[in-house]
């Protein structure tokens, strides 16, 4: 190949060639621009989980003083920003990555608030002219010290300003937001988690830096996407983890309900990760014109702001609807995989890690930048002492100081006069030349000898984290549960390790009605066994094996759910999953969401499962503000009805069917009182009766749980203790377990006895249960947890728990 080279303009023209090799060439420029894509473009940095464009948005609208609570300015305002300072590779480039951080449906955690049209899953977002923006409260997590030297700057493309290489990152945003990006040679794809998950596996990885995967994924059992959905099949999530790569399946939310008086539908309520209505319509269609989609009528999309989701698929009568939604997920993308792939930059160099080492990387990072902050924060401190001390020598000797200023010559030589005399340094000597006669009063002196003994003890403070390694990573761990308590939300996709698919293909008439048990896991799973056989007792431990509730019905009979506003909601246990027969403990991990067979309004939480047969035991009833009702079993014939009549500001906290009647009613409060009396003190009522005085609060106490306890029957009472201003499942607690037998019989609309004393820092019980043994528990993700062994104090403390306690069950029926 030959090159020519121009000579300058003010030389004759004279034609030089050179030659060189083409092929030498074109590896140079393809290498060269294969490292660029994948340094400045492509691929996330695994400290802080940003792309560099993501980076110099957040940090441009930083410097542009843009906060969350100020006001949005325009998005072609910040494109501008970044593209002319930090950025220069176009603004579509610039503004599609602003989009993306403000999205609700793709960031799990969004960085950006964006405030016009920022597009939805099945349209693109508004030009940036017509858009505004500014940084939401995350935003503040990840470039906080920047000031304080906690991070390295790098100059940007012209040398011309400097940036940070990295930002301070204070949770972890490659795991909590996720990310996806195609490099040259190197692809990523990373789901998103929840905060609350991934920062308690963080701090679990900070005390015990030799723990396994599997004890990390105690904490973080899989993503948690954005629009919800259903996690199917869990093993490639735990190869995913370990090895870097693997995939799962997501499916969409949807449950069963009648659309119209003769007509059954399948009404969809969350997708799967980045799927749209419009896109799942379209497949309908296209299915059902080639003939490969059967039974269904007509699709209505009535998503609204309102409602959130709601697409509408009816059913032709004839048609199975369970059938239909099995092919609806085969053929459209209700139904859709995602396939992890986590590759990240670490040093500079890509590399695919596993969960572990994404959060070991994090967390060594994070360290890093707290040590970094800390040696700041000293040496500014240690500064300002320097100077309060020598200012607060020139107060004492005032006159002296003045009459020395007065007769010197210039400010140079008063300087050195005041350095000499008063044994002052340079910047001291300086500062007090600089001195405002306001700091001369008396009172001023008070200030600076407070602000000295304040500087002393921060400084004190700082270099204890600085000489011990345990302190700096306690210090991480706290401010890591700090963000988890002000940013943390619950789980919103559902974990199944199988598709929990309902075995009734065939019409309820030809289903045969057999005995069955209908269970509900702490996850809030729903499911039938295929008999009525005991269910096992054997001690086994499987994810979900903790029962809430555990109800004897037929298969084409009903159970009822109470719900915390004092509502029973019938449900067919003919439309719930079917278990395969097990030997072991009973697992609902192939249970399907109840949020896919009741649809609750917000505020009004499950609590268990009752029996609805005219001949069932009475319930009994407990609420949050020590009301006890015992309710008669003469339910109407309508899906849903009242079983107590609440007071303002009151919620049901337990409901438990009486099989005799001869049971004890336990009440456990949050200052951990306990009142037990015989069941028999309370009067049958009916459904439009409020109840009777169940035990007496303390102010500002509230009743904690509500349950029975058969007088026949060893059983214990489990109380947890903490802190009220903790975030509820971030803080493990204490915890205990006594014999039942410890606690006294008394009266009913009693104060009860002290059931755990309260250790520093703790002031309130977060969870107590009182049941027979064997107790389960189970974590906010259905892992069981060990409970230590039953105590003969009463009213003693806790020991330190190993995990945060999400709900505790007694064995199942027999």
């Amino acid at each position: 190949m030959a090159r020519t080279t121009p000579p300058p303009q003010d030389e004759a023209y004279v034609e030089r060639i050179v030659d060189i090799d083409v092929r030498e060439e074109m590896q140079e420029a393809f290498l060269e621009y294969a490292v660029s894509v994948i340094h400045s473009r492509a691929l996330p940095d695994a400290r802080d989980g940003l792309k560099p464009v993501q980076r110099r948005i957040l940090f441009s609208m930083s410097e542009m003083g843009l906060r969350p609570d100020r006001g949005h300015v325009k998005s072609s305002r910040v494109v501008g920003d970044v593209m002319g300072k930090y950025h220069p590779h176009g603004d579509t480039a610039i503004y599609d990555a602003l989009v993306r951080m403000a999205q609700p449906f793709t960031m799990r955690l969004p960085l950006v608030d964006g405030h016009g049209n920022f597009g939805s899953l099945d349209d693109g977002p508004a030009a940036s002219r017509y858009t505004e923006a500014r940084p939401a409260p995350a935003a503040l997590l990840m470039t906080a010290g920047l000031g304080e030297n906690t991070v390295d700057f790098v100059p940007n493309y012209d040398d011309q300003l400097m940036q940070p290489g990295v930002l301070p990152a204070a949770f972890p945003n490659l795991l909590v937001n996720g990310v996806s990006g195609i490099a040259v040679g190197f692809a990523t794809n990373m789901p998103p988690h929840n905060l609350v998950e991934v920062i308690g596996a963080a701090r679990h990885l900070l005390a015990h830096p030799t723990c396994s995967l599997d004890d990390l994924m105690r904490f973080v059992p899989g993503p948690d996407l954005p629009q919800g959905g259903r996690v199917v099949g869990l093993e490639g999530i735990r190869d995913a983890y370990l090895t870097g790569k693997g995939s799962f399946r997501t499916r969409a939310t949807a449950r069963i309900e009648k659309t119209s008086a003769r007509r059954m539908g399948i009404v969809v309520t969350e997708l799967p990760f980045l799927v749209g209505p419009e896109k799942v319509i379209e497949k309908i269609k296209d299915a059902v014109q080639s003939k490969k989609l059967q039974g269904i009528s007509d699709v209505k999309d009535l998503t609204d702001r309102k409602h959130g989701l709601r697409l509408v698929i009816e059913v032709k009568n004839g048609f199975n609807p369970d059938a239909v939604l099995e092919q609806l997920y085969k053929l459209t993308p209700m139904e859709d995989s995602f396939a992890i792939n986590n590759v990240a930059l670490v040093g500079g160099r890509p590399r695919t890690l596993g969960f572990k080492e994404l959060l070991r990387v994090y967390v060594d990072f994070r360290t890093d930048v707290v040590r970094r902050r800390t040696e700041f924060q000293l040496a500014k401190y240690q500064d300002q002492l320097h100077l309060v001390e020598g200012l607060l020598i020139a107060i004492l000797d005032i006159d002296e100081v003045i009459q020395l200023i007065r007769t010197s010559e210039d400010g140079k030589v008063a300087r050195t006069r005041l350095m000499d005399v008063f044994d002052l340094s340079e910047r001291q000597a300086t500062y007090i030349l600089d001195l405002q006669l306001r700091r001369l009063t008396r009172f001023s002196r008070l200030e600076l000898e407070r602000e000295q003994a304040e500087l002393r003890r921060l400084i004190e403070e700082l270099q204890g984290i600085l000489g011990d390694e345990k302190v700096l990573l306690r210090t991480v761990s706290s401010e890591l549960a700090e963000v988890a308590k002000a940013h943390g939300t619950p789980r919103r996709t559902v974990l199944l390790e199988s598709a929990g698919v309902a075995t009734t293909a065939a019409s309820p008439l030809e289903v045969v009605d057999d005995p069955c048990w209908v269970l509900l896991s702490p996850t809030g799973l729903l499911a039938r066994t295929s008999s009525a056989d005991p269910l096992p007792t054997d001690g086994s431990r499987s994810k979900h094996d903790v029962l809430v509730s555990a109800v004897r019905t037929t298969a084409r009979g009903e159970v009822g759910l109470v719900t915390s506003r004092g509502r029973l909601v019938r449900l067919s246990a003919l439309e719930l999953p079917t278990l395969p027969p097990t030997h072991g403990s009973p697992s609902l991990s192939g249970g399907a969401p109840l949020a896919a067979y009741v649809d609750l309004p917000g505020g009004e939480q499950p609590l268990t499962l009752v029996p609805v047969t005219q001949d069932s035991p009475g319930i009994a009833l407990g609420t949050s503000q020590g009301v006890v009702k015992r309710v008669t079993s003469d339910y109407p014939a309508r899906s849903d009805f009242e079983l107590v009549a609440l007071r303002d500001g009151d919620e049901v906290v337990g409901a438990v069917t009486l099989h005799t009647g001869q049971e004890d009613l336990v009440f456990i409060t949050s200052d951990a009182q306990l009142l037990r009396f015989p069941a028999g003190a309370v009067r049958p009522q009916g459904r439009a009766a409020g109840g009777v005085a169940g035990i007496k609060l303390s102010p500002g106490h509230r009743v904690v749980f509500f349950g029975a306890v058969g007088r026949d029957t060893d059983a214990v009472v489990v109380t947890s203790s903490g802190s009220s201003g903790a975030l509820p499942g971030t803080e493990p607690g204490s915890l205990k377990v006594t014999p039942y037998s410890e606690y006294p019989l008394k009266g009913r609309a009693t104060g009860g006895v002290r059931c755990h004393r309260f250790l520093r820092g703790e002031d309130t019980l977060v969870l107590a249960w009182a049941g027979s043994t064997p107790a389960r528990a189970a974590g906010g993700n259905g892992v069981p947890i060990e409970l230590p062994p039953a105590t003969g104090r009463r009213d003693g403390s806790g020991t330190p728990a190993s995990a945060t306690i999400a709900a505790i069950s007694g064995p199942p029926p027999a």
